[in-house]
């Protein structure tokens, strides 16, 4: 790599490993200039590895135990070696003391400073093995207690005030801290914030158009009990694996702002982002998307149908799940066995048996809704058929005279009539069995009391991919009429296509997606592209929502 890390680094490491590329480390040592963290940290934060690959590389490029650590297994006497501050600033935990050996798990076993201050200290010899950051924290608490050393919050800034910041570290709760930033973000017109957990610190950065601004660094010791105070105020539970989303309201100037609050796990805490929240129309009926009268017509008619395949297509598979729900209180199951499959779905007004999905193993979702043909359902409802087998399972039910409403997590309609044509190509699917296909965005629509107008970068600009021409540009500012936002809303865009004779006939002959998205519009069909250009082109949405709602 012509010196592009040092010998045995942690970057190293992992390319050595084949778990990164060079494009990869290069582009961490990057986000290392600008966020000041570690190139591991960096490839976290990236999605690039996870911190198990991490500690799986050190262990099995240096020769380094990888352990995982509790209660039981760790030795009271080698707890009495190893000082808890020394523990906490270097995210090492002991384990076992044998005579002078003494062994301890680190975060990072290539700090040699670390090792030498611990054997130094101990007057031992110390043994490394690899072990995980969130689990020596857990062990920190366990077996020190609680850290008693920093009677302050530990939040560090150049941005606010000294009496701003003494009274922020003053208050252990963080509620101070939080009302400071969001406060921040109204002032200053940000989209929002995020906290993010960069081992022993947590990195504060406010968000403003297409750039990150750092407010400050926060320390790792209350930092739960900011997230925890997050949690309750967004209605979220104190505790729970995965992403999961919430909206706190911010009191300001008599107003209460809502914010959007978006936690997921992170290396060492949860990774939190708060931004401004633009309330979505409520979703009732069909009709409340804002249907055009022939899409009306044509979800009228899948409504109706009695036997085929109905696909909902869309990213999100909690959109795509209301959708389906939304499709199935509009149908007439007055006589009819309706089954559902899997853990989103029926939260509509009618309500039907579900079955239980395996998100683990495509083949056992396939077995699943081929045991569930044994009860001879009329309707069969399934969360998601987009992988193979389960596509597969789905219509071999269609072909039995079942009625199936599935999604697809394609993100618009010519990557779900390239599936469809593959499968019609390889005889596992019936051209004749396909009713109909629906997908959703959802954009956000401009503040007209504050939009202002702008011109895009060139960069910017080809990424709109439209016939160049004049056009006005305008992107969100924040005002009182919007809670500063800079938005009104959110408004649904809707492609549906219902498969007559005449779209059945062109699918037999036209066996490429592209030239039949052409047909489509060529025989007047309007949909999320058609309505999301003209939105841009009345100035309605800014360049950016175009690109990421309507195009990606």
């Amino acid at each position: 790599m012509n010196g592009l890390v040092k010998e045995g680094s942690i970057g190293e490491v992992l390319f050595k490993s084949h778990i990164i590329t060079e494009h990869e480390l290069r582009a961490a040592l990057e986000a290392q200039k600008v966020s000041g963290c570690r190139v591991g940290e960096a490839l976290v934060r990236m999605g690039v590895v996870t911190q198990e690959d991490i500690d799986w590389a050190l262990a099995n490029q240096l020769n380094i135990p990888y352990v995982r650590l509790k209660k039981e297994n760790i030795d009271p006497a080698a707890v009495e070696k190893v000082p808890a501050q020394l523990a906490r600033r270097h995210s090492l935990c002991p384990v076992v003391l044998i005579g002078s050996e003494l062994s301890v798990a680190m975060a990072d076993p290539l700090n040699k400073e670390a090792i030498e201050e611990l054997a130094r200290v101990s007057g031992c010899n110390v043994n490394i093995s690899v072990g995980l950051i969130r689990e020596i924290r857990e062990m920190h608490e366990i077996l020190y207690g609680p850290d008693v050393s920093h009677p302050e919050l530990g939040f560090s800034s150049g941005q606010f005030s000294a009496n701003v910041l003494a009274a922020v570290n003053a208050d252990l709760t963080g509620a101070m801290l939080l009302n400071h930033l969001l406060l921040r973000v109204v002032q200053k017109k940000f989209s929002g914030v995020a906290l993010q957990p960069l081992g022993d610190q947590v990195r504060v950065a406010a968000r403003s158009g297409h750039k990150s601004i750092e407010l400050g660094r926060l320390a790792m010791t209350h930092y739960p009990r900011l997230t925890e105070r997050i949690r309750r105020l967004s209605g979220l539970p104190a505790e729970g694996e995965g992403a999961v989303s919430g909206v706190l309201k911010f009191l300001w100037q008599g107003k209460k702002i809502p914010f959007q609050a978006l936690l997921m796990a992170g290396d060492g805490g949860e990774y939190v982002t708060l931004r401004l929240h633009t309330v979505a129309p409520q979703l009732t009926t069909m009709d409340d998307l804002g249907l055009t009268p022939r899409q009306r017509d044509d979800l009228t008619a899948l409504a109706a149908a009695r036997d085929g395949l109905v696909l909902f297509a869309g990213r999100s598979s909690e959109e795509r799940s209301r959708l389906i729900d939304l499709f199935l209180d509009s149908c007439d199951h007055a006589d009819r066995n309706v089954l559902l499959i899997g853990e989103r779905l029926g939260r509509g007004k009618s309500r039907f048996p579900r079955l239980a999905s395996v998100r683990c193993s495509c083949e056992d979702n396939a077995a699943i809704i081929g045991a569930a043909m044994e009860h001879d359902p009329d309707v069969l409802v399934i969360e998601d058929v987009t992988d193979f087998s389960t596509f597969v399972a789905a219509s071999k039910a269609v072909m039995r005279g079942k009625l199936v409403v599935a999604g697809m997590s394609h993100a618009n309609k010519g990557e779900v009539l390239k599936q469809l044509i593959y499968l019609i190509q390889k005889n596992y699917l019936i051209p004749t069995h396909v009713k109909g296909i629906v997908s959703s965005r959802c954009a956000l629509l401009l503040c007209p009391d504050c939009k202002e107008r702008y011109t895009p970068a060139p960069e910017e600009l080809a990424a709109l991919r439209l016939v160049p021409g004049e056009r006005a540009y305008f992107r969100p500012a924040g005002c009182p009429t919007c809670d500063q936002t800079g938005y009104r809303g959110k408004k649904y865009l809707l492609d549906v296509i219902r498969f007559d004779k005449d779209l059945l006939e062109a699918l037999e002959m036209i066996r490429d997606s592209d030239e039949l998205v052409r047909y489509l519009r060529e025989n007047g069909f309007r949909g999320i592209a058609e309505e999301g250009a003209e939105l841009l082109e009345r100035g309605e949405i800014a360049p950016g929502e175009y690109v990421a709602s309507i195009i990606l």
